[in-house]
């Protein structure tokens, strides 16, 4: 039966590991609207588990996928004899994938319309900052994560001092990107991957390498292709990791075989932890920092995410920073508009960090905030 398993993707080696999860499934950083808000959590529940392999199909037979959820109408499968399509496996052949499993994997996966709706209209382009923030950010939310970080605290402090990241902002990313794993995405992962791989062309090529890493994933964690659910980016779990970022930064925190960021908040947290410390995080120093700007003046923050400037270039041009650190400190200017006024704040090489793993500004300063916000009821628990 694992002969008949390993068949079924017969998979090459070899990976092109990609960048953090484009977005964060269908909690509220995504296009998808968000679900019910959160209640006011009495326990909070493992995320949902990943599921379970299932049995290969009989040789020479085509998978059949399970029946379509609710929020897809088409009945429509790609055809393999595309062009495009046919190329791919061609390419995928090339590398020791066995074409007729292929084959008959991407001949079961469907379009999905919706997807292609949703990663048009990310909400972090729709929404001004403080729209997005009160949508992040609510009372809810915040006591789901104290409560998490109360119900794992042992666990956290092991995960946070192995990789020297503050736990708050482990629980922080959890709580954006998937309501610390209660959503974590409806659409068929495969069906969404070969949606944007072949449907999309503004970003084809992006997403025929995550196809590729999402069937060398589903081998080497035993997973089963068709019934894997995610985003409407194809990210997955309650990290949302897309599947480079998934094989590439996920670790078992216990050293098992393989990785579960569906279930096991060990793994969960130390997939998350693993991720801000490869890409950089500085321990203990700041995230961003709040400014102010006379009336009389104005700033344009940059097009792309980089520290290009300096405290002291932003101070120079009139920018109030609230930190102590020096001046030939490496920052970035952030637009936080308010309701009724213009707002700024200065971010740093953790926030640059935590872009790294969604490139929104409004992203990384929910992140920021939600952190804040838990840290700061904890401490007021604590007496401190």
């Amino acid at each position: 039966m694992r002969q008949a398993w390993l068949l079924l993707i017969m998979l090459g080696a070899g990976a092109h590991p990609g960048a953090a999860a484009e977005a964060a499934g269908d909690a509220p950083a995504a296009a998808v609207p968000a679900t019910a808000p959160v209640p006011a959590p009495l326990t909070i529940p493992a995320p949902a588990a990943a599921p379970a392999p299932q049995s290969a199909p009989a040789p020479g037979a085509a998978p059949v996928a399970p029946a379509a959820e609710s929020t897809t109408t088409e009945l429509l499968r790609f055809d393999p004899s595309r062009p495009e399509i046919r190329a791919y496996i061609d390419q995928l052949a090339a590398q020791g994938f066995d074409r007729e499993r292929v084959t008959a994997l991407l001949g079961a996966a469907e379009p999905q319309s919706r997807v292609i709706d949703a990663i048009s209209r990310p909400i972090e382009k729709t929404l001004q900052w403080w729209e997005y923030r009160a949508r992040v950010l609510t009372p809810a939310r915040v006591d789901a994560g104290v409560q998490l970080w109360h119900e794992h605290k042992e666990l956290l402090d092991q995960v946070a001092t192995q990789y020297e990241i503050s736990p708050e902002y482990l629980v922080a990313v959890l709580g954006v990107e998937t309501q610390y794993g209660r959503i974590t995405g409806r659409y068929r992962v495969i069906d969404a991957l070969a949606t944007l791989a072949f449907d999309y062309p503004p970003r084809s090529s992006y997403f025929r390498k995550e196809l590729t890493e999402f069937l060398l994933l589903a081998r080497e964690d035993k997973l089963d292709p068709l019934s894997i659910r995610g985003s409407y980016a194809g990210a997955m779990g309650a990290l949302q990791f897309m599947p480079s970022s998934y094989r590439k930064f996920a670790v078992s925190e216990q050293h098992a075989p393989h990785r579960d960021l569906w279930a096991d908040w060990g793994d969960i947290f130390a997939s998350t932890a693993n991720y801000l410390h490869q890409a950089g995080w500085q321990y203990g120093a700041p995230v961003l920092a709040e400014a102010q700007l006379p009336p009389d003046l104005s700033l344009l923050p940059p097009d792309h995410l980089a520290l290009n400037d300096t405290l002291g270039g932003l101070r120079a041009r009139g920018l109030k920073v609230s930190s102590d650190l020096p001046d030939d400190t490496p920052a970035l200017l952030l637009a936080a508009p308010q309701p009724d006024a213009n707002g700024y704040r200065v971010g740093f090489q953790n926030f640059y960090v935590i872009t790294r793993y969604n490139n929104s500004p409004l992203y990384a300063m929910a992140v920021y905030d939600l952190a804040q916000a838990i840290g700061q009821q904890i401490a007021q628990e604590s007496g401190l």
